[in-house]
């Protein structure tokens, strides 16, 4: 058959070069190059070795002896008996006598054998009907840990395999499982003794662990496919008395990614945190645990600021008396508040956290706000959200009411779901931008990066143009400086919670509403909005699925150095210097920011100076709408139903 192919594919060649030299001799252009080609020698013997291959790869290769071993053995005893073996011969000897080459015969003896099966002693001819199971399993432990925790049958005194830890040494063995008895460790009986001792017994044991169990008759294989969560709450698991094992329990933070392995326990979890850097899990509570663990404790954390508490007498007052020292001021847009010379600090950043800082609301209602003009154009491109009347209104609610202790309670926020359920986002590009949320403590510098980012590309940035009740300017025009709309109006749409945010100021309404943020949307802009820290929980919905960036202030000595030129303008048009006390203020009011909220937030941003924090922002944006980033779950199955 061989010689058959050989035969065909050189006539076939033959006649190929016999048609080309035809053509050749015809002056056929071409045809010389290729009859070249085709008459190369490298080219036929390439043809050769091909169909040698091709024969080769049908062909089954057979053992020439099924007794290699044997063979070897009578060799050696030939040159063992031989009188003087030359010094081939001892070398000879020497390779077969070697473990490996031994090995080898061995080996492929059993292949030629096709002897592939153990021989096994036969089983007794009779077996005590209550005769368990015994299993042997043997784990080779190096500088990891076993993987496994243990409990005592307080009754019996019997030793259980408690849970096996995901990726662990005894996890990756598949020998060990929850609820299989141990009898013996190392020779050593179990039965009876403690779980400390137990664990002493492990512990010192290197090398090989020999375990004798009775595997559980019960267990049934669980092949859960992993959860991510974000946590929303803090813990330390060296700080609960509860949880089983203490040295397999993982801490996390509020924010932490957390990839969930295992669920089989109503009690206490298995997880990973992400980016992964450990191979198997460790310990977390449940959502239920923590739910209740969190709700026993809730009241006596010292970082959760209950603003509801303020007194409703006490607001109405402040309201009023700002109402009194507004009608003997003069002016356009005049209010009781204070601004960097190079950064606006908007009123109701103020006005939200005087409950905190008490002490400054004398100092605060002597100072004045100074602006840039009122109009601002960039290519042409009104920049809308920057009057100045838009930035004085006060943070209360419409009907003056005090806050509801609603977004203070456990049974809101984070206590309701310990654990959010998250999964990677890439926006598709049919779909609108995401919207992007900068939050940060008054003085940080908010405002200013994000009038910055506008600038920059006007096309492409936008900010909500907002509602307003009061009447319309000479020069202004509806739906560019803000959406002008009756006091009626502006109350139905309060009633209908169109608003993100909104306030009173000099007995106008001002407010930022989602129809506002929809509207640059659906243009395909990216809408930048700077609201409130408390507005996060409002706009993180599957329709606008926010990137959350908080600003934060740089280290206490660069918060200094960047902002010793800043001037704040008093009432009387004097210029004095950032105190001390604002930059204490400033540090103190983005931790409390943090504390709370620090779940909600996708990414931190240090503004350490305005131009590399404008650099590093846009970067931030761009990631956000072009790569894919851990959102709600909920988002995206609601999409799907």
């Amino acid at each position: 058959m061989r010689q058959t192919m050989e035969d065909g594919v050189s006539e076939v060649l033959s006649s190929v070069v016999e048609d080309i030299g035809e053509a050749v001799t015809r002056n056929i252009s071409g045809a010389q190059i290729l009859h070249e080609l085709l008459s190369a020698p490298w080219l036929h013997a390439l043809l050769k070795i091909y169909e040698c291959l091709i024969q080769f790869q049908k062909m089954k290769p057979n053992p020439f002896l099924p007794y290699a071993s044997g063979l070897s053995y009578e060799i050696m005893t030939l040159i063992q008996r031989a009188p003087h073996p030359s010094p081939e011969a001892r070398e000879l000897f020497g390779l077969l006598s070697s473990p490996h080459v031994q090995a080898l015969l061995s080996s492929h003896d059993s292949v030629a054998q096709e002897d592939y099966l153990p021989v096994l002693p036969p089983l007794p001819d009779e077996l005590p009907e209550d005769e368990e199971a015994m299993r042997i399993v043997c784990l080779v432990k190096n500088n990891q840990p076993l993987g496994a925790t243990i409990r005592r049958d307080e009754e019996t005194g019997e030793i259980y395999i408690a849970r096996v830890i995901h990726g662990g040494l005894a996890d990756r063995s598949g020998l060990l499982h929850p609820g299989d008895l141990i009898v013996e460790v190392n020779g050593n009986p179990v039965v009876g003794l403690e779980p400390a001792k137990v664990i002493r017994i492990l512990t010192n044991s290197t090398g090989t662990i020999l375990f004798k169990v009775i595997p559980n008759s019960t267990q049934v294989s669980s092949n859960q496919k992993p959860v991510y969560m974000r946590a929303m709450v803090d813990y330390c698991p060296r700080k609960d008395s509860s949880i089983p094992c203490p040295d397999a329990g993982m801490s996390f933070s509020r924010g932490d990614l957390l990839e969930v392995v295992d669920q089989s326990d109503a009690q206490w979890w298995q997880a990973r945190k992400l980016p992964c850097g450990a191979s198997f899990a460790r310990l977390i509570p449940s959502a239920s645990t923590l739910k209740s663990k969190q709700r026993e404790h809730w009241w006596c954390q010292p970082l959760h600021v209950h603003t509801c508490m303020r007194p409703l007498a006490s607001a109405a007052s402040e309201n009023e008396q700002t109402s009194g020292d507004d009608k003997s001021m003069t002016g356009e847009e005049q209010c009781v508040t204070a601004m960097l010379h190079t950064d606006m600090h908007q009123w109701w950043r103020l006005t939200a956290l005087l409950p905190l800082f008490p002490q400054k609301w004398t100092t605060l209602k002597t100072l004045k706000l100074v602006d840039e003009a009122d109009s601002d154009f960039t290519e042409g491109i009104y920049l809308a959200g920057f009057r100045r009347s838009f930035h004085v209104w006060k943070r209360t609610s419409f009907k003056k009411r005090r806050q509801s202790c609603s977004s203070c309670s456990p049974n809101s926020s984070a206590m309701a779901t310990p654990y959010e359920e998250v999964v990677l986002y890439q926006r598709p590009p049919q779909e609108n931008h995401r919207l992007i949320m900068l939050v940060g403590a008054s003085g940080v510098g908010v405002n200013e990066l994000r009038k910055r980012l506008i600038k920059l590309n006007p096309s492409t940035f936008q900010g909500p143009v907002p509602h307003t009740t009061r009447p319309m300017r000479e020069g202004e025009q509806m739906g560019r400086e803000y959406h002008f709309v009756t006091k009626e109006l502006f109350e139905y749409m309060v009633c209908n919670h169109r608003f993100v945010e909104y306030g009173e100021s000099k007995g106008h309404l001002y407010g930022t509403s989602f129809d506002s943020i929809d509207e640059v949307l659906k243009h395909g802009r990216m809408c930048i909005v700077d609201a409130e820290s408390h507005s996060i929980p409002i706009l993180r919905t599957r329709k606008l699925k926010p990137f959350v960036i908080f600003i934060k202030p740089p280290s206490p000595e660069r918060l200094r150095q960047t902002r010793k030129n800043a001037t704040i303008l008093t009432n009387d048009a004097v210029s004095r210097p950032f105190t001390e006390e604002d930059f204490v203020e400033m540090e103190e009011v983005s931790r409390l920011i943090e504390t709370k909220y620090k779940q909600f937030f996708d990414s931190v941003l240090v503004n350490d100076g305005l131009q590399d924090a404008s650099m590093k922002l846009c970067s931030i944006i761009h990631q956000a709408q072009n790569e894919p980033q851990w959102i709600p779950v909920n988002w995206i199955l609601s999409e799907e139903q």
